[in-house]
């Protein structure tokens, strides 16, 4: 009888039932076969190497271009100490400030280390969003990967720094805008400048996101799922700030906090945000014009080797057959021999 086929479990019924749950356990599934968490880690430990380098380098010579510019310069350094949750943000918000007083203290071997730093933190953030996209491993041409590693990152500052001033631009030109038709002390008027902040903020988000999940890996990828991607990703974004916020004001109230809270919530920021990228890019992996068919491995011809023993002699079957035969045989002669014969008459 054959057997029945298995009744599927709660959770293969709810996924059958609710698409979107199937595209969260298939993207859990493959950030975990991709090794995610070793990937944001890996991020994690070049994060905190390469952060304050690439910022005092950046600052400076924004500072140094931007200097007929303050108040731009200054919405850019708001909007990049907004992005960082808690007290980390006051921290960063000080390396910006040293960076901009100490504009022309940085020279040639300072841009070489922000340089090095940052194009090995590029290169490991490439590497694994191309595994999130199960893309092949490529050994390239070491200066040709440096040179693009290096493209990547500056088109990703220039994206940061896009959307941190369309965020703090919007946010001052709306307020700007209501003091001039006198609605800049209604309650109602402040209540939707903060909700088309939230939203100027989400679209600045989405761009970042679009670039790091459509740009950054080793080959193409379809626009189409990173854009749907950067949506999740631009909303978890602000969500995830949110809970590191109460977390870091949580953790730095005790006496390891106060000393060590900068670099533990850096790190912690760091390796959760790194994270939530990767399974991001995983979801987006994982859409349906995405899947591919995985190849049916063809099994090899079948190879019909018969088997020949070759003996010298009987087989022991025959053999046992001979000695039973010679037994019954030596048998018989032996009783004949022995049969008492018949004297004649006289």
């Amino acid at each position: 009888m054959a057997d029945e086929p298995a009744e599927p479990t709660a959770m293969e019924k709810a996924r059958e039932r609710y698409p979107w749950l199937d595209h969260v356990v298939r993207a859990g599934a493959r950030y975990t076969e991709r090794h995610g968490d070793h990937y944001a880690a890996a991020i994690t430990y070049f994060s905190v190497l390469a952060l304050v380098p690439i910022l005092m380098v950046a600052f400076a010579v924004a500072g140094l271009i931007l200097r007929s510019q303050p108040a731009l310069l200054d919405q850019i350094q708001a909007g990049i100490t907004a992005q960082v949750p808690g007290s980390l943000g006051t921290t960063i918000n000080d390396v910006i400030d040293q960076a901009i007083k100490s504009a022309g203290a940085v020279g040639v071997f300072g841009l070489l280390g922000a340089l090095y730093s940052g194009i090995g933190w590029m290169g490991n953030l490439r590497e694994a969003l191309s595994e999130q996209w199960a893309q092949p491993p490529e050994t390239p041409n070491v200066v040709k990967k440096t040179i693009f590693d290096l493209l990547a990152l500056v088109g990703l500052g220039l994206a940061l720094v896009l959307s941190f001033v369309v965020s703090a631009a919007g946010n001052a030109f709306g307020a700007l805008l209501l003091d001039l038709v006198g609605l800049g002390d209604q309650g109602w008027a402040r209540f939707l400048l903060g909700v088309f902040s939230v939203l100027l903020g989400l679209l600045a988000n989405w761009l970042v996101f679009v670039w790091v999940i459509a740009r950054l890996p080793r080959a193409p990828v379809a626009a189409r799922s990173a854009v749907k991607a950067a949506i999740i990703g631009a909303i978890g974004f602000e969500v995830l700030k949110q809970v590191m916020q109460i977390y870091l004001a949580a953790v730095t109230k005790s006496a390891a906090g106060v000393a060590f809270g900068p670099i533990i919530g850096l790190m912690v920021f760091a390796f959760f945000m790194s994270r939530f990228i990767l399974f991001v890019t995983a979801w987006a992996a994982t859409a349906k014009e995405n899947e591919q068919e995985e190849p049916v491995e063809v099994p090899s011809p079948a190879i019909i080797r018969p088997n020949v023993v070759v003996r010298s002699g009987p087989s022991p079957v025959a053999a046992a057959g001979l000695v039973s035969a010679g037994a019954a045989l030596g048998g018989l002669l032996g009783l004949r021999a022995f049969k008492p014969r018949r004297r004649p008459h006289l």
